[in-house]
């Protein structure tokens, strides 16, 4: 994934929506699935938001500031979301 960016009146605790986020990332982890990639993304994460991800979205830390979505973590993406 190139750049996922909230709007700013979307961040924080005050965030006028929920699960934005998460309905992105599923939505890339579909189009990986239909184009024969396992469902697998990669992103690079800012890196006050590594555990973040890491616990909203199952990714894993890959080394420095790469993330991945693996298979597993991708199904359970899309199963929440579509």
């Amino acid at each position: 994934m190139q750049l996922v960016e909230s709007a700013s009146f979307n961040k924080g605790k005050p965030k006028m929506y929920s699960g934005v986020l998460g309905n992105l990332v599923a939505f890339a982890c579909k189009l990986s699935f239909q184009r024969c990639h396992d469902g697998n993304v990669a992103f690079l994460s800012k890196t006050q938001l590594i555990e973040h991800y890491e616990k909203t979205l199952g990714a894993t830390h890959f080394g420095g500031r790469v993330m991945i979505i693996e298979t597993e973590a991708a199904l359970k993406l899309i199963n929440k979301y579509f």
